[in-house]
């Protein structure tokens, strides 16, 4: 039986850690508000994905598809590595409304560079969380999910620059 044994979790679920129950609850606290915002992220960017229109049409359709399956990829991992820790995940979109912090995107039209420019800011967005995330894994010495987060950072940093520069200027460096 696990240290983090607590009212939340399900005996048939409690899965042994060394990890303090305190740094547990934190910890799974703080990777279930990134799960929120990953299967959020990934939403709006498959929805840019398919009404994106345009000139740069192509270009945009492919990176945005790479770029959702991407985010898609971080959720099963996010996820695992709560179980591994003995905390519970999400188990609903109910719960994944409640804790995302990435705003929805529901207009009926959006026009390209400002899609971009949105997705841009949301993955700045979601760097800065997963980075406030890895700083509490540290605190509690959890240096698995740390090393998953710092994975996850870099990727989510190269979608920010990727978006940056396809929603640049022509002839410019402003964005």
């Amino acid at each position: 039986m696990s240290k983090a044994k607590s009212d939340k979790v399900s005996p048939d679920l409690d899965t042994p850690t060394d990890l303090p129950p305190a740094a547990v609850e934190k910890i799974s606290a703080a990777l279930n508000v990134l799960l929120a915002d990953a299967f959020a992220l990934y939403l709006k960017t498959k929805n840019f994905h398919w009404h994106v229109s345009g000139r740069h049409f192509h270009d945009y359709h492919l990176m945005l598809d790479d770029q959702s399956d991407a985010i898609f990829a971080s959720t099963d991992q996010l996820a695992e590595r709560v179980r591994k820790l003995g905390g519970t995940t999400l188990r609903s979109i109910g719960q994944v409304s409640k804790l995302q912090t990435i705003k929805d995107n529901n207009e009926e039209y959006v026009p390209p560079r400002e899609m971009l420019r949105e997705l841009m800011e949301d993955n700045k967005h979601m760097a800065a969380a997963m980075r406030k995330a890895h700083e509490l894994c540290d605190d509690h010495k959890d240096s698995g999910t740390a090393g998953l987060l710092e994975t996850f950072i870099d990727e989510t940093e190269r979608r920010t620059w990727f978006l940056f520069e396809a929603s640049r200027q022509e002839g410019s460096n402003a964005a």
